[in-house]
This record gives C-alpha cells, structure tokens and sequence, in this order.
C-alpha cells in the first residue's frame, strides 16, 4: 500500500436538500440533488491542479473506489473527490434517473465546493454521466476518463436489463440476521446472474431498515428509466474537445476497437486503452495497471 507524505483526511458528506436549477439541455426545470461524496486531501497539499472527481458505475457507490481514490491522492498529490450518484449509496432518491440530471448533480457539487474546473473519472453509468457533463459545460473540466463505456450505445449495456428484472424478483420478506439474509438472496440471485462476483457485488446494496430488508439503491427509478435513458447515451449536437482518455477493459464489450471513429466525432480529442485480461470491472480486476495509465495522462494535463 502506497503511504503518503501527509495524513489523508476523509471527509464524508451526507446531503439531502435540493436546488431548483436550469440545465441547457432539458426543456423542464429539474431538480438536482445534492450527492454524498468523500474527499481524499491532506493538509500540506500544495499541488494547485484541479481537483479529480470519480462516479461509479450502476449499482455501485463511492466506496467501491475508496482504495484507488486514496492511491489517486498519494500520487497526484490532488484533492480526489468520489460521489455517490443519485438513486445509489448515501445520496438522495429521486423518480428522475437521466444523463442530464445527472449532470446537474455534478455541477451543483462543483458550485457548492467553489470549483472552477475538475478531471472527471467515471465508471460505466458514471462515465456515461461525466462525458454528458463534459458536452454540456466543457469549460469546467481539465479532462476526462471514461472507464469501460463510451457513447456508442450497443446489446452489451442493454443486457443489463436482465440484472434489474432479476432484482425485482427478490424476495426480501424474511426476518433473519444479514449474514443469513445474503445467503438467502444470493441463493435466488443464483437462479439467473450465474457470476458469483456479480452477485457479491449486488449484494452490498442489501440493507435492513426498521427490521425489513430492502436495497440500497433506488431500483424502482432505475427500472422506470432504464431502457429510455440509463441505457442509451443522449443524442447530442455539440462535442468536446478537451482531453479524453478512455480506458477499456481487453475481455470487455462496453467499448470496442471498431467504435473508436464514431466517438470521436463527439470528442475528437480522445485516446484510448485497453488492459489485456480485464473485463467490465478493470479498475478492480487490474489496480496497478489502471493507476499507471490514468496517473500517466493526468501528469500530461
């Protein structure tokens, strides 16, 4: 484990309330929420470049990346911020579950934390959310790396539909200590998501609240607006043209080779790369070989 030259200081917020704001690209006033999220600092940093903001992918939270956000901070040296998206973790429920949305999420946090500009790392959902924002205010970011996904919408996302019907099938009507509750549940996840990392990871959204058991997540949304939003990446008329790097994962088909062209139309100013042996979950399945290849591109920024 890599030590800094400073205390890392973790500090976590749990926000609620919610700002009526204008977003350029949706015809209705919205309602962005105020996203919990975890700050890696220390109190000598002196590095002046702007801040990293991560976003998990669906189904996930800030704390899957708490281990990379503080090897991030110790190698950068720069204030690394992970959020909880809408409908997931620690932030705020909503019936509203769009790209668009979600980029006024983003942009009420850089306002509330006085930023000016961030690079953004997003995973998946969360990659897909960032390079949304990136379009709609490109002048607050640095640069941008989206993580096993990209905006050419294909079967590979749209399968994921299968997970959230399995989900909704789930009996959670039993009164049992968790650890029993999770083999419970697992047993029946096993019925249709044959992956027991999956389902291990599906399974951390499993919580107790006044002795029922219900998910973390906000499934209900994210079912309702799956197939029309969460799935399929906006139509979008403008680009950006900052720094992109878009990592992919080399036993992964969220990004392919044969996409590259068509991304770049929208942001002509993108790379790639791909980690040999890796799937959908790269960040997790291959940590060294990620931090090397996103530590090398901010350095260029």
């Amino acid at each position: 484990m890599i030590k800094s030259k400073a205390t890392c200081l973790l500090r976590t917020y749990l926000l609620s309330d919610y700002r009526t704001i204008s977003c350029r690209q949706m015809s209705m006033k919205s309602k962005p929420v105020k996203m919990s999220y975890t700050s890696y600092e220390s109190a000598s940093d002196s590095n002046q470049d702007s801040p990293l903001i991560i976003m998990h992918g669906l189904f996930g939270s800030k704390s899957n990346w708490n281990s990379l956000a503080k090897a991030l901070h110790n190698l950068t040296s720069r204030k690394v911020i992970t959020v909880d998206a809408r409908n997931h973790g620690d932030s705020p429920h909503s019936d509203e579950h769009t790209y668009a949305h979600m980029a006024e999420d983003i942009k009420l946090l850089m306002d509330d934390l006085g930023l000016k500009k961030a690079s953004m790392i997003g995973h998946s959902m969360g990659g897909r959310a960032m390079m949304y924002f990136a379009i709609v205010y490109p002048d607050l970011l640095e640069s941008l790396i989206p993580v096993d996904i990209s905006p050419v919408n294909s079967k590979e996302v749209t399968d994921i539909r299968s997970i959230i019907d399995a989900l909704t099938m789930i009996d959670l009507d039993f009164n049992v200590p968790i650890s029993k509750a999770r083999l419970l549940v697992d047993d029946q996840m096993s019925n249709s998501i044959e992956s027991p990392v999956l389902r291990q990871f599906l399974l951390i959204n499993l919580i107790r609240v006044d002795n029922r058991y219900r998910w973390r997540i906000n499934l209900s949304a994210i079912d309702s607006n799956f197939d029309k939003h969460i799935s399929q990446f906006p139509q979008v008329q403008s680009t950006y043209t900052g720094p992109t790097f878009f990592i992919g994962g080399g036993l992964s088909k969220f990004i392919k080779p044969e996409d590259h062209d068509e991304i770049q139309n929208i942001f002509p100013n993108s790379k790639f790369a791909y980690i040999d042996g890796a799937g959908h979950w790269l960040h997790a399945e291959k940590p060294s070989e990620f931090l090397k290849l996103v530590t090398d591109f901010l350095a260029t920024q």
